[in-house]
C-alpha cells in the first residue's frame, strides 16, 4: 500500500532503466489506483504492469474488490496471489489462493503465487512441510509455466533486513522444483521460482547465484527506481527471468 500519482516520476525512471534490460522480464505491481495510469505510461515499453491481488469471481456483489478481468482491462498482465501479508493480515487460506490463481488464468493473467514459512515454522524444522502443503493447496491442477510463477518468501525475512543463508534458499527452491515435478511432471521444468525476502541491490548478485533461483519478488526496494533497476541489472545478460515488485 504505497504510491500516489506523484509516484509517476519514479515509475518513469523505472521504465527508462528497464529499456537496457532486454534479456529479462521486468514487472512492476503498483496499487490498484495506479495500474491503468502506469500501464498507459509503459505502453510500447519492455516493462510490464501487474497487480497485487484479485477477487476469485469475475464480477458481482463484492463491494471494494477487484476482479482479475478488471485488472486485465486496466492494463495488467500479471497478478500476485497469496502474498504473505494477504495470508496473515486477511487470513487468506490456500483454497482462496488457488481460486485466485484460477481467476488469473481465466482472465489471461500470469499468476505469481507466493508461499513461505514463518520464523516459528523455520525454527521448528517444519519449513519444507509447510511450503509443500501451501503448494498442494494453493496451486490448481492443469497449470503451465505460461500460467504461473511461484515466489518463495520467507515470512520472517520480509521487511526485517534478514536474509536466509544461501544454502537454506537453495534447499527450499530445490524442494519447490521437485515438488512441482512430482505433481505436474516435466512440463514444470520451465517454471520460474522467484525469491523474495529483503532483496536489495547490495545482495542481489549473491542471491542470483543460488541454485534454482530464477528471479526476485522485490518488496520495499522496489519503491526507488535506482534500487529496483540496480537489482534487475544483476539478471541482465542471462536467460529470460521474471522480476516482480
Amino acid at each position: 500500500m504505497n504510491g500516489l500519482r506523484a509516484s509517476r516520476a519514479e515509475f518513469a525512471d523505472m521504465v527508462s532503466g528497464a529499456r537496457e534490460l532486454s534479456a529479462i522480464d521486468v514487472l512492476v505491481c503498483p496499487p490498484a489506483t495506479l495500474i491503468a495510469e502506469f500501464a498507459t505510461l509503459a505502453r510500447g515499453e519492455s516493462l510490464r504492469i501487474g497487480a497485487q491481488d484479485c477477487h476469485p469471481e469475475p464480477a458481482g456483489a463484492f463491494t471494494g474488490d477487484i476482479s482479475a478481468e478488471m485488472l486485465k482491462d486496466a492494463g495488467a498482465s500479471a497478478v500476485i496471489v497469496g502474498h504473505s501479508e494477504r495470508r496473515i493480515l486477511h487470513k487468506e487460506t490456500d483454497a482462496q489462493v488457488r481460486d485466485k490463481a484460477l481467476a488469473a488464468r481465466r482472465a489471461g493473467l500470469l499468476a505469481i503465487a507466493c508461499v513461505g514459512e514463518t520464523r516459528a515454522e523455520r525454527e521448528s524444522g517444519s519449513a519444507l512441510s509447510v511450503v509443500g502443503a501451501q503448494l498442494d493447496g494453493s496451486l490448481p491442477d492443469g497449470l503451465s509455466p505460461e500460467d504461473l510463477v511461484v515466489a518463495y518468501e520467507p515470512v520472517w525475512a520480509i521487511g526485517a533486513g534478514l536474509t536466509p543463508k544461501p544454502d537454506d534458499i537453495a534447499e527450499m527452491h530445490g524442494f519447490i522444483r521437485q515438488h512441482l515435478f512430482a505433481r505436474f511432471g516435466d512440463g514444470m521444468r520451465g517454471m520460474r521460482i522467484l525469491y523474495g525476502g529483503s532483496v536489495k541491490a547490495a545482495n542481489a548478485a549473491e542471491l542470483r547465484s543460488v541454485p534454482h533461483v530464477d528471479g526476485f519478488l522485490v518488496g520495499g526496494a522496489s519503491l526507488k527506481a535506482a534500487e529496483f533497476i540496480g537489482i534487475a541489472r544483476t539478471w541482465n545478460g542471462g536467460l529470460s527471468r521474471q522480476q516482480a515488485s
